[in-house]
């Protein structure tokens, strides 16, 4: 099928063509509105890892490929057949280094056409505007070069907020969603410490860095189920961004087993910090989704942890809160997720400008909901993995407006995902080379 660049593909990776296949099959369903990880997960086992990577390049270079595609081909396309050729292009011009060969890739792009039935048709076309981009290149480049979408990778509506909230760094965020996010794990601190998981990663020829509190980065990402530890509860995965969450709303808490709501609580990994930092804590978990909850509760099972897990609409309280007030909660709240584009970049291309109202309007209703469930003294930490004001400052500053028994406490507030060295801790500085967040912490004025 063509020699590939040394270094950059597997002796034993199946044939190119056969992951093409599939991820043309992804990268069209998400073009569709369907998530890639929901699309990948038909493909099977033995070929996911690799069509997850090819897939997640695309995405992250959709933008140029779909502007060089209609440089080549000015008519519609069927969808499969437009899926296949941008997937192509993308591994053409999508990085200084390339992936693969030139010549791989419209070799196995052309194969894989010719054995789908739904665009064996298309073939010769396929064959024709990768050849013709493989003599045109650098014109074709330069003719799509001052489009915005194209040079970012990212919709022009996404690229305009980013210039309106951040003038002078809107670049920032675009740039880092082009790499992905480092591998980072949580300590469980009730069964292992930072220096003896950072032993046994080194025992098993892991390098590792401790990037402070109780994170810990893997040089390189390995599945779960190879990560010294992780079985038997010792670490888990989740990023340094998110980490603060936990210790940001129990530091300064004074009573050992105070009553916390977490609000919002799929897939877990914040509910099972708030445990493994304050284990005699009273953790009430709440998730509209029991699907996504049951994740909640395997986590904590593994963790070695216990929370009373429940399936509800946080807002609705009436259905679920027994009139007790709670001394602490997390509201981990639905959002974007334009923070982390780095780990899921087709989000990018799912979300669509109207959304961000949407989200923001429940983001308020909840704030306003949960408010009340909170003892005065008492401390409410809302987050959202979003780098967009108005899914954090501009959400604070309109509940503070309504409600002057809120008083800011310090936080983060906005955190911008950037590239930069690895092993450096995480400080309050408004960057991170990890998720984009937003941290802003209330307390309940005494009377």
């Amino acid at each position: 099928m063509g020699a590939p660049i040394p270094g950059r593909e597997s002796r034993a990776a199946p044939p190119l063509w056969r992951q093409l296949t599939h991820v043309a099959a992804a990268v069209g369903q998400m073009c569709s509105g369907r998530s890639l990880t929901d699309a990948l997960a038909a493909v099977a086992p033995e070929l996911r890892p690799g069509v997850q990577a090819l897939s997640f390049h695309v995405a992250r270079h959709l933008g140029s490929a779909q502007a060089l595609r209609r440089e080549l081909v000015s008519r519609h396309l069927q969808r499969e057949v437009d899926a296949l050729l941008c997937t192509a292009l993308a591994l053409l011009a999508g990085e200084k280094t390339p992936l693969y060969s030139a010549f791989t890739v419209v070799d196995q792009a052309v194969e894989a056409a010719k054995r789908s039935p739904r665009t064996r048709a298309a073939a010769g076309l396929i064959n024709a505007c990768l050849r013709r981009y493989l003599r045109e290149g650098h014109r074709l480049l330069a003719a799509v070069q001052d489009d915005p979408v194209a040079h970012w990778n990212h919709p022009a509506w996404w690229i305009e907020r980013l210039r309106g909230d951040y003038p002078e760094r809107w670049q920032v965020p675009l740039q880092a969603a082009q790499q992905p996010a480092p591998m980072v794990l949580r300590v469980n601190r009730q069964r292992a410490d930072v220096h003896g998981v950072l032993e046994s990663f080194s025992a098993a020829g892991l390098t590792a860095t401790a990037l402070g509190g109780d994170a810990v980065e893997l040089m390189s990402p390995l599945p779960v189920e190879a990560i010294p530890g992780f079985a038997a509860g010792h670490v888990s995965v989740q990023g340094a961004t998110a980490q603060r969450a936990a210790p940001l709303l129990l530091d300064g808490l004074e009573d050992d087993a105070p009553r916390v709501l977490d609000a919002c609580a799929a897939p877990g990994g914040k509910t099972a910090h708030l445990l493994e930092i304050r284990p005699a804590a009273q953790v009430t978990a709440i998730d509209v989704d029991a699907v996504r909850l049951r994740r909640v509760t395997d986590n904590l099972s593994r963790l070695g942890l216990k929370a009373d897990c429940r399936v509800a609409d946080a807002a609705a309280t009436a259905g679920w809160w027994d009139g007790r007030l709670f001394d602490a909660i997390l509201l981990d709240a639905p959002c974007s997720g334009s923070g982390i584009v780095r780990r899921h970049p087709d989000i990018r291309w799912l979300r669509r400008a109207t959304d961000i109202d949407q989200l923001a309007a429940r983001q308020d209703t909840l704030l306003q909901a949960l408010w009340p469930l909170l003892r005065p003294g008492g401390r409410l930490l809302f987050c959202t993995c979003s780098v967009f004001h108005s899914e954090g400052s501009k959400r604070v500053e309109s509940f503070l407006r309504r409600n002057n028994d809120a008083a800011p406490l310090p936080a983060p507030g906005h955190l911008l995902p950037v590239l930069q060295a690895r092993g450096e801790s995480v400080g309050d500085n408004g960057v991170c080379d990890d998720d984009g967040f937003f941290y802003a912490l209330l307390e309940k004025r005494r009377r």
